[in-house]
């Protein structure tokens, strides 16, 4: 199934059945900073809006500033989607080819996300400050913290948490799902530490479908790679599977990419491509990559 059949079964689809089955891979959020257990109902809390425009579609191009992605404002979590997420819902933002939800969150210091399950996702989680405090069904309990990234393959179903172990400052996250290559896999969780050297004025791989390569691992025939970069560095990217597109996000900075200029918390997907050229403008970046198959199995 391709990019564009997959928005058109969303688009026939009711806000209702869209809602729920969104929900049973990922969260229903209630109130209190916790998530409801329940996820046939999900409860409307907070302020949510649709974006004021909408992406901008080109011949294999699609563009999403900062501006136009849904916002939830549910108090002790504000949240930005880049994709439809929850009770914000856009038929022309469901995905980018696998990519499902990059949601870029902001959590109230000593709040979060009480347990909640997902299935047959390939969820990624990277802190850019602050940490989280994690417990799953699989018996994992710890921290990840910004400078890590962690990954869980939901595959036959999962519950977990998640907390800003903070009292003192907010926690600020992206969290990245992906639909995987094969459904009902045995359930596993991972995570690392990024070498702070390997990704200056560079781009450094933080994840990949083989558990020998660098970085952790997925059910997915993608590669995410975080560079931070200084002014006017210029660089390419060499897409890493044919059939293959990459979506960049900017984390941080200014870049133009493929031509396109891309301030903070941008996004750009790009697919028929071989390369990216990048060049970073007057304030550096620091850009995600992730490169993703556009098919649907």
């Amino acid at each position: 199934m391709n990019l564009f059949s997959m928005a058109y079964i969303c688009i026939v689809m009711n806000r209702k059945t869209f809602l729920r089955n969104s929900i049973l891979g990922g969260t229903a959020l209630a109130t209190g900073g916790a998530l409801a257990g329940d996820p046939k109902e999900p409860e409307v809390v907070g302020f949510e809006h649709l974006p004021t425009e909408n992406a901008y579609i080109m011949k294999n191009m699609v563009l999403h500033k900062a501006a136009t992605r849904g916002h939830a404002d549910h108090g002790w979590l504000n949240a930005r989607h880049t994709f439809s997420f929850a009770n914000y819902y856009d038929p022309e933002r469901m995905h980018f080819g696998v990519l499902r939800v990059l949601n870029d969150d902001v959590v109230a210091a000593g709040r979060g996300f009480s347990t909640h399950p997902h299935d047959n996702m390939e969820i990624v989680t990277i802190p850019l400050s602050g940490t989280v405090a994690h417990k799953d069904s699989m018996g994992n309990s710890g921290t990840v913290s910004a400078g890590e990234v962690q990954v869980m393959s939901a595959g036959t179903g999962i519950t977990h948490s998640e907390i800003n172990q903070l009292r003192d400052q907010e926690l600020r996250l992206l969290q990245i799902w992906m639909f995987p290559r094969t459904r009902n896999v045995e359930p596993r969780y991972a995570q690392m530490t990024l070498d702070s050297t390997a990704g200056e004025n560079a781009f450094q791989q933080v994840l990949s479908p083989d558990p020998d390569d660098a970085g952790v691992w997925v059910h997915q025939d993608a590669w995410f790679h975080l560079g931070r970069f200084d002014a006017g560095r210029k660089v390419e990217y060499r897409v890493k599977r044919k059939g293959n597109g990459v979506y960049a996000f900017i984390i941080e900075g200014d870049a133009t990419i493929n031509g396109q200029v891309l301030g903070q918390r941008d996004g750009l997907g790009v697919w028929e491509v071989d390369e990216l050229a990048i060049t970073t403008g007057v304030n550096g970046a620091r850009i995600l990559l992730m490169d993703v198959p556009m098919e649907l199995n």
